[in-house]
């Protein structure tokens, strides 16, 4: 009899080991496994929430199929108690897993509303976005210009909601002028700024910031950033360019920012003016004249003049041997290790195109011919002014 006994419980023992063990991998692959969400979700983590408030809102979204499992996977994975206040971007079908990865790693809103102050070359602006909750992709609300205009409501109400994402956005080629006019007009920063920072030391970049940011503190980052990427360039450049120290680099990175806008030419534009200075060619590039005419406090509205031209400043490479004094921009990454990593070529002149690109040429010669042909497109375009070196 009390074989029986003992035989039929460790029976029932067994089975009902089996069925935990199937129990927890069902719920393990339920909780990695691809989740229920068919578009990506903006997932709210309120100030002050519990986990087990977030995860039956989770629930109820669509965004996970069981708010228990979810809660016992990030108990077990000692996150539980490491909430991060904010708005999260979580891509379809995301497990559980992710989103608890997502919710307690923190950092700056990734969905929900934004607002972008851009500060550009020609000009700044302010954007406003919203996640498109059907698509994952934030669309344009609201845009001004805040050098011309006032502040539209829907950027103030949205300035003020604590889970608003602020950015400044930094473009390529500004110079440190326009950064800091730029800072100025940006209402969500705050405190004063002393002094423009170098010319060039600023990285053109996206930065997240808080309401009440520093003007200073922000400025000092970007020159941090900066800093960063041009020693990294330097340390990884290769033997034998025509710089003495990272300064130097930096100055041909900045010609090299405002002679082209397009990406694949970077490398081909700084191969130029290396071999320029190899040969001891002057640079004669319009862009460090207007830097002398304008020393980087806004954009000249129209061609330069022959006087201009002529006229001899520590910029105007047509007057000056080597490079300029200093940068003529902030340059962006791309250009700084396009200037110490230049293509390998033979070439010394090159012009507008027509297509947005140039025209490269070895000889005078071929300078001459690729000149002719940009006259005549511009002819047809009816433009005023080329654009080359």
């Amino acid at each position: 009899m009390w074989k029986n006994i003992v035989s039929t419980f460790l029976t029932l023992a067994i089975v009902l080991l089996i069925a935990v063990a199937g129990a927890v991998a069902w719920a393990k692959a339920q909780y990695q496994g691809p989740g229920p969400a068919r578009v990506a979700q903006c997932v709210q983590v309120p100030r002050g929430a519990s986990l087990t408030a977030v995860s039956k809102r989770l629930q109820e979204q669509g965004a996970i199929s069981n708010a228990y499992i979810f809660r016992a996977g990030a108990d077990r994975a000692g996150k539980s108690r490491e909430l991060k206040f904010g708005s999260y971007l979580v891509p379809a079908q995301s497990s559980m897993e992710e989103i608890v990865s997502a919710i307690t790693s923190g950092g700056p809103s990734t969905c929900g509303t934004e607002v972008i102050y851009r500060v550009g070359v020609r000009a700044d602006s302010v954007v406003l976005r919203d996640i498109n909750p059907e698509t994952g992709v934030y669309e344009e609300r609201v845009k001004y210009d805040p050098a011309t205009e006032e502040a539209p409501a829907a950027i103030l109400d949205a300035e003020e909601q604590v889970d608003a994402r602020l950015r400044i956005a930094v473009a390529e080629g500004v110079t440190s002028w326009q950064v800091v006019e730029g800072l100025k007009r940006a209402d969500f920063l705050s405190g004063d700024v002393s002094e423009v920072p170098a010319e060039g030391t600023l990285a053109p970049d996206s930065y997240d910031v808080a309401k009440g940011a520093s003007r200073s503190e922000l400025l000092d980052q970007m020159e941090a950033r900066q800093t960063r990427i041009l020693d990294a360039a330097w340390e990884a450049r290769p033997f034998g360019l025509p710089y003495e120290n990272p300064e130097e680099a930096l100055i041909m990175a900045s010609i090299v920012e405002k002679e082209t806008g397009v990406p694949d030419e970077r490398a081909t534009v700084a191969s130029v003016f290396v071999n320029r200075l190899e040969q001891g060619m002057r640079l004669e590039t319009d862009p460090t004249v207007i830097y002398g005419v304008t020393e980087g406090k806004g954009v000249l509205e129209r061609g330069l003049r022959r006087s201009e031209l002529d006229r001899k400043t520590d910029w105007n490479t047509y007057q000056i041997d080597g490079l300029p004094k200093t940068p003529i921009a902030n340059p962006g990454r791309a250009a700084i290790e396009a200037a110490l990593n230049p293509a390998d070529t033979e070439y010394v002149f090159f012009v507008a195109d027509g297509s947005g690109g140039h025209q490269f040429s070895r000889t005078l010669e071929e300078h001459n011919a690729a000149v002719a042909r940009w006259r005549e497109i511009e002819a047809q375009q009816g433009a005023a002014n080329g654009s080359g070196g």
